[in-house]
């Protein structure tokens, strides 16, 4: 089979949060390429659903499908997911918030594809990550993405000095993320494992109508300490 016949996976953005301004975020490009779409890789059916509604989806949900792609899915449960498009149709990949394959489980399908020769289509669309670091004022040109940090506090502040240190002397910029609930007692612990000259940005609810977006020394964060509590946040390391 020649690979024009093979259908395509896009690679499509879904808005950071519930209070998004759709059209800010989605162009409509993306909905004419959605609405082509009835087989979809998700982490979670009901926010895929709900997303497709937001975007102005027009078939029906009884129409399309839906396959999980999330921590529990196996390896052997997702190979056949890109058969579709081996058949000729498109396939959609999303994420729960942002862009697939990012602090998401898409990677997998993705390289799938690659090994398939299934062309992968990347659609423009919000990236809290990235978004965070060019709103930093931080170095644009070497920056590493560290996903979830170690959960134990004395872990912790060891790997937070680690990357601290890596910051000052490669002046490479250094972006992590923390579970909502927990960024609070992330935030006392950078303030406590990081000098004073060290530079922070707090990226929270990202292109929400709450977006709060800062960069200080360390030692002025120390005097006024934000309420990020239960709210989306990216944070950026930095000189």
């Amino acid at each position: 089979m020649e690979q024009s016949a093979f259908g395509s996976l896009f690679l499509i953005p879904t808005p950071l949060g519930e209070a998004t301004a759709f059209d800010k975020i989605f162009p409509a490009y993306n909905s004419e390429i959605v609405n082509s779409i009835d087989v979809f890789i998700a982490e979670d059916a009901k926010s895929a659903r709900r997303f497709l509604k937001q975007s102005g989806f027009k078939k029906s949900f009884d129409e399309i499908i839906i396959h999980l792609l999330n921590e529990h899915s196996k390896e052997l449960d997702t190979r056949n997911y890109l058969d579709v498009a081996l058949a000729g149709k498109n396939i959609g990949l999303l994420s729960d918030a942002g862009c697939p394959g990012i602090a998401d489980p898409g990677a997998s399908v993705v390289k799938m594809a690659h090994e398939k020769n299934i062309q992968v289509v990347p659609l423009v669309g919000p990236s809290s990550i990235l978004l965070a670091l060019i709103s930093s004022g931080m170095n644009g040109q070497n920056f590493a993405f560290n996903g979830y940090l170690e959960r134990e506090n004395n872990l912790l502040i060891k790997q937070l000095r680690e990357l601290e240190k890596r910051a000052q002397q490669q002046n490479q910029t250094q972006l992590f993320i923390e579970t909502p609930y927990r960024n609070t007692k992330m935030l006392e612990t950078i303030l406590q494992a990081c000098g004073n000259e060290t530079r922070l940005c707090i990226a929270c609810d990202v292109t929400l109508a709450t977006e709060f977006i800062k960069t200080k020394t360390i030692a002025a964060w120390k005097k006024n300490l934000p309420d990020i509590h239960k709210r989306p946040a990216v944070f950026v390391l930095g000189r």
